[in-house]
């Protein structure tokens, strides 16, 4: 089954303009592709027990699969979490003010998760996707400037990119020594760059039947993040 997001073309947003689900969370059309990402996988899950929607067996899938996370794929955790209230600030689980005990806690949990890697896509490409929504999900924990890389990268790891270490230190530190009011602008300007130059390369590596990054890339990588490390 393909995933929601997985291996799309880079495409325009017809709300806000720039590559769609880079705009989220405040474009519209944007934040509900992000969220679709998690959605389109519980609603699979739910067909599979045979649950409707909104009703009491849906909420004790949910407190079953955040209690084990280590057993199941990230996107059913996040999809989980988002149905369960904090005992602390009764928001979503995972999804209230910075400082939330039970919140902050459950947060850290959730990167037990399984992340399974695409065939074609450099090992951690999975796990570059669910940190980079759970930031555009959860902005109010972040700072401005990482939920604004964060989302504008997002497009690009789910068409299959994963940024080398020189490219991330490139863009943190545009981030860091650029005038609030131009942030923005440079980055999505370095970020264009990258795109251009992974839609002439991705091709290529397609063709090949390899991993942009080495031939040698396994079909397949699992793996889980320590709790409470998310990057």
């Amino acid at each position: 089954m393909v995933r929601a997001g997985e291996s799309e073309a880079l495409r325009r947003c017809a709300e806000c303009g720039g590559y769609a689900y880079g705009g989220a969370p405040d474009c519209g059309i944007c934040r509900d592709l992000v969220d679709g990402i998690v959605e389109e996988e519980w609603a699979a899950f739910l067909r599979q027990w045979d649950t409707t929607p909104g009703g009491t067996q849906e909420r004790t899938l949910a407190e079953m699969v955040a209690a084990e996370p280590d057993r199941h794929d990230w996107r059913l955790v996040d999809a989980a979490l988002d149905r369960l209230r904090c005992p602390d600030c009764g928001d979503r689980l995972t999804r209230g003010p910075v400082g939330c005990p039970a919140c902050d806690r459950a947060h850290g949990y959730r990167y037990a998760a399984i992340e399974t890697d695409r065939p074609g896509v450099p090992p951690g490409n999975e796990h570059a996707i669910r940190v980079n929504v759970s930031v555009v999900r959860r902005p109010q924990v972040s700072s401005d400037g990482e939920v604004l890389v964060r989302r504008l990268l997002l497009p690009l790891l789910l068409a299959g990119f994963l940024p080398t270490t020189e490219e991330a230190q490139r863009i943190s530190a545009l981030v860091k020594k650029s005038p609030p009011g131009r942030r923005a602008q440079l980055v999505e300007q370095i970020v264009q760059a990258l795109a251009e130059g992974f839609s002439r390369t991705r091709p290529a590596a397609r063709a090949a039947g390899s991993s942009p990054t080495s031939p040698d890339t396994p079909a397949a990588t699992h793996r889980r993040s320590a709790p409470g490390r998310p990057r």
